[in-house]
Parts: structure tokens; sequence; C-alpha cells
């Protein structure tokens, strides 16, 4: 089984242009064709925290629908995190998840069924402090250890690590992995890595790259992530073998 995740920090849907436009977002999760996709500042920060991609497009205009997480009735996600999953994929739980913070910032779970497979996939936005980065991963890891199920997982999104080196990301020990496609940011002349891709030791990666379009460079001062990964045909959770 295959799938192509993407993370993608959409900048409130504010192009280089500094004009926001939400269609021109659309188009690019449409070039990018992920199955599942984190987004990252999908919502406004003040107010009532309303999501800047209308949900009447995403179900009109997209083969995905946002993984509801019932936190605020105009949002999208939680602190401008949000999960869209095509709609042929099941969805069996969503939660947030708690992180420690100074400034808004957050991280939520969904576990998907997809050919009859568990997968759990986190989306996350972290500090700008390497510290409290790492005290960020650490509640992520500790929230996956207390979920009731083992499946492979997913994390992705932007790590605000400036590093070549792993630095928080070494909070990622083995036999996770740790994908850092290319450079993201900024959009127009990307000089850093700071959306990553990290996946539980079951996968195995097939393509990861950064997508870099005409279209991309101008809607966000992100470029969007993607990692196509493969399950082995002989992958199955512990209970299974067993049986």
């Amino acid at each position: 089984m295959q799938l192509t995740f993407a993370t993608y920090n959409i900048h409130k849907a504010v192009g280089m242009d500094r004009r926001r436009n939400p269609d021109r977002i659309l188009a690019v999760l449409a070039e990018v064709d992920a199955d599942v996709i984190a987004l990252q500042e999908v919502d406004r920060r003040i107010g009532l925290r309303e999501s800047v991609l209308p949900l009447s497009h995403i179900e009109d205009y997209t083969p995905y629908r946002a993984v509801p997480l019932n936190q605020r009735p105009d949002s999208m996600g939680w602190h401008g995190n949000a999960l869209l999953v095509r709609r042929d994929i099941t969805l069996a739980e969503a939660a947030v998840v708690p992180l420690p913070v100074l400034e808004p910032r957050g991280a939520i779970r969904a576990d998907l069924v997809v050919g009859g497979h568990r997968i759990r996939v986190v989306g996350m936005h972290l500090d700008l402090s390497g510290l409290r980065r790492r005290q960020q991963l650490r509640a992520i890891m500790a929230h996956l250890g207390r979920c009731g199920h083992h499946c492979p997982t997913v994390v992705m999104g932007d790590c605000n690590e400036w590093g070549v080196r792993r630095g928080s990301l070494s909070e990622f020990a083995a036999p996770w992995q740790v994908l850092a496609p290319g450079r993201s940011f900024p959009a127009r002349q990307p000089v850093a890595r700071l959306d990553r891709i990290a996946l539980s030791g079951e996968w195995r990666v097939i393509k990861a790259a950064v997508h870099h379009s005409a279209l991309a460079v101008q809607a966000s001062d992100h470029l969007p992530v993607m990692a196509r990964l493969e399950l082995p045909k002989n992958w199955a959770p512990a209970q299974e073998s067993r049986a």
C-alpha cells in the first residue's frame, strides 16, 4: 500500500504578493495531489479564529474533507493546524495533542483506515524556541505512546528547525526516520528546511520532495513538502501477527 503525505504552511492564504487568495492555495493542493495533507496557519489568529479556507470550497472543489476536531465552530483545526484526507479514507478518530506553548502553536492527530490498515497522522507547528520545540516533540511522542492502537505513524509539519543537523528533531529516536526533502522557506528563494516529515519504522520511503511550481512560489511563504510512503506487503500489527 502506497500513500502520499504532504505538509504545507499556507501563511493564512496570504501569498508573496501580500494578497489573501484561498483558491490559489487549493490550486496548489491539487498540484501536490496527496492523500493526506497537514496544513499550518489555516485559521486566523484573532476573533473567532475562523478558517481562511472556506469549508464549502474544500467540499465542492477538492477530493478532500477536513478532519473534524469540534474545538471552535468557525475554525477548521486547532491553533492553525488542520488535516485534509481524501474522502475515500475512513476516519477512525481524531484528537487535539496538547503542547506546552508560549505562543499559539499546536498539534492534532487523526487515526485513519486505508485498505484495511489503521494508520496514524499528526500535523504540527512547532515553536521558534529550540528548547520549547524539544518539549513539544516530547509531548507529541508521549501522546502517541498513550494511544490505544499501535500502527504506522507519520508526524509532519512546520518544525521551525533551521539547523542542518537534527537539533530538536533528535527526539525522534530509531527506528523513527526524519525526512528533510529540501529547502522550503522562503518560497521565492528557499534557504531553510523548516518543513519536515517523520515516519515510524514500518514505512518505506518511495520518494520525498519539495513541491516547487510557479503557483506555489506565489501562494504562500512556504513551499509544500511531500513524501510517497509504502507499507510492506507482509506488514501486520502485532495483534494480527499473533493470530
